[in-house]
Order: structure tokens, then C-alpha cells, then sequence
């Protein structure tokens, strides 16, 4: 399954987004096109990219109207050149104008993290550390967005609130200090959910060490601090992860890299990007 089974859910929302957007009916088209009239639509990029969301793009106009044909041109995750026809959609012209810009708001969207999640992956050729990314998503768009980064050769951090303990500052200030959360912790979950311990200094990597962290985060620490946080957790427990966070940026992500931590988490990928340009033309007009 596209997206670990929330099929489902996504044709939900894709039916509350066209309610959004359609309402009463497309206006303009109702007034200016005769019924029955029927057309091809070309889907084509107008900037070269990674492409994400061609089968998301096919669920929409399925909805619109299920006479309409969809065919893809390109494959989710492959890069193209401007100009690539990417998809053409055939049928009532009614149809394809009214699933137009919702289709292609959701493909420009995905397309632009995947192809963003690309160029940090790029960034780390030839070193071990894995990207992933963030809870920092589009409400009501995290299955789509982490689908993207996915299809752009990132991983996933995990998906809501329910899946891990990341204990942060505010909870080790809550809770009194990094041991008494991770024991509350440990008291209280499964077996198979992992704890995480957000740290900011040599001091708390320490405590986090002591009270048996499955995952280290070291935040927003500089390059030489991380190294020597990286080294002294690999040498009193080889086990644990260890992650890097904060303000990762393009020109630093390699040299955070570097440090040797296992993981590093960029919220850039899915709050902090440009959506790749795609448009639709009817009857095989294409823009140069």
C-alpha cells in the first residue's frame, strides 16, 4: 500500500478538499464549456524535480468523475527535466477542470519535499548517517508529506505523538530531571517502544546515559560538541542511537554528518520548501 494503509483516510480528505474547493459546482466552467464537451489534459513540469504524488493525483480526478482515464507518464521518485510530460487525463471536460488545481496543488506540494528531501540526501553521499524527517507537517497533509520525503530518499522520524517517547526539555522539566522521566517511562510503555532523550550538553548526555536512553538526540549542539558527545556515547554504549537536531541546514547537514551520529532530523523538509511547478494544458498544448 502507497501510504501504509491510510488509503481510507486519504480518500476522506480528498473528498472534504474538493468540497473545499468545488462547493455548489465550478462556476466558470458550468457557464463557458457545453456539457458533454470532452478533453485531454496534459500534466507536464515547467522546473526539473524529483515527482511525488502522480497516484494521489490520479485519486483525485477518480473522484471527481471514475469515467475519467489517468495515465502516467513518469514514475513517484523519478527526476525529471522541465518540460517532462508527467501524466494525461482524458474525458469530460468538466470533470478535469474541477479536480485540476486540487490535483495539482497536492503534486507540486509532494514534488517540492521530495525533491528538497533529495538534494540534503545528496549532501551526505558517501557517509553512513540517515535522514529523516519531523512532526513539522502540513495539518491534515503528514501521511502525504512523509510519503514524500520517502519518495525523495529520506526516512521517517516517527509519525504523531503515539509511536515513541521523545522526552524533550519541557518534559525533563516537568518531570523533574532526565532520570525520573525515562524511569517513568520505561515504568509505563511496551517492551517495543523505544525512549528518546532530547540533550543539549556533554552534562546531559551523561544523564541520559545513566538512565538508559534507547536514542540520544544532541541539539542544536555545535560540530566539535557533538563529535565528543558522538565518542563518548559509542564508547559507554555502543547500542544506543545517536540523532542530531536543530536548525540543519544544507551548508552545515554534511559537517553535522561528519560528527559520526547515526541520524539527523530536518524539519526544512516539510515546513521549509519551494513546490515544484507543474500545469495542466488541455488537448496537448504544453508551455515551453
Amino acid at each position: 500500500m502507497m501510504f501504509n494503509g491510510y488509503n481510507e483516510g486519504l480518500i476522506d480528505a480528498i473528498r472534504g478538499w474538493l468540497r473545499e474547493d468545488v462547493g455548489s459546482g465550478d462556476v466558470t466552467t458550468a457557464v463557458t464549456i457545453p456539457p458533454g464537451h470532452e478533453s485531454k489534459g496534459i500534466i507536464h513540469a515547467k522546473q526539473a524535480g524529483v515527482i511525488a504524488g502522480l497516484p494521489v493525483a490520479r485519486l483525485v480526478f477518480e473522484l471527481v468523475d471514475p469515467g475519467l482515464k489517468f495515465t502516467a507518464h513518469v514514475q513517484d521518485g523519478q527526476f525529471v527535466a522541465k518540460g517532462t510530460i508527467l501524466a494525461e487525463v482524458e474525458g469530460g471536460t468538466h470533470s478535469v477542470l474541477t479536480g485540476e488545481r486540487l490535483a495539482l496543488n497536492l503534486l507540486q506540494r509532494l514534488s517540492g519535499i521530495a525533491t528538497r528531501t533529495k538534494t540534503f540526501v545528496d549532501a551526505l553521499e558517501g557517509l553512513p548517517a540517515r535522514l529523516v524527517d519531523t512532526r513539522k507537517t502540513t495539518p491534515g497533509h503528514r501521511m502525504l508529506e512523509k510519503y514524500a520525503v520517502r519518495v525523495g530518499g529520506g526516512s521517517n522520524h516517527r509519525f504523531g505523538l503515539y509511536d515513541a517517547v521523545m522526552i524533550k526539555d519541557n518534559h525533563i522539566k516537568g518531570a523533574g530531571g532526565i532520570a525520573q522521566a525515562v524511569s517513568r517511562a520505561r515504568a509505563a510503555i511496551p517492551h517495543t517502544m523505544t525512549i528518546e532523550v532530547e540533550t543539549e550538553s556533554l552534562e546531559q548526555v551523561e544523564e541520559a546515559l545513566r538512565a538508559g536512553a534507547d536514542i540520544i538526540m544532541l541539539d542544536n549542539m555545535p560540530p566539535e560538541l557533538m563529535k565528543e558527545a558522538v565518542m563518548r556515547i559509542k564508547a559507554q554504549a555502543p547500542h544506543v542511537k545517536t540523532e542530531a537536531s536543530g536548525n540543519v541546514s544544507l551548508e552545515t547537514i554534511r559537517g553535522i554528518a561528519e560528527s559520526g551520529v547515526d541520524i539527523i532530523s530536518v524539519g526544512r523538509l516539510t515546513y521549509s520548501f519551494e513546490s515544484l511547478d507543474i500545469s495542466l494544458d488541455l488537448n496537448g498544448k504544453k508551455e515551453g
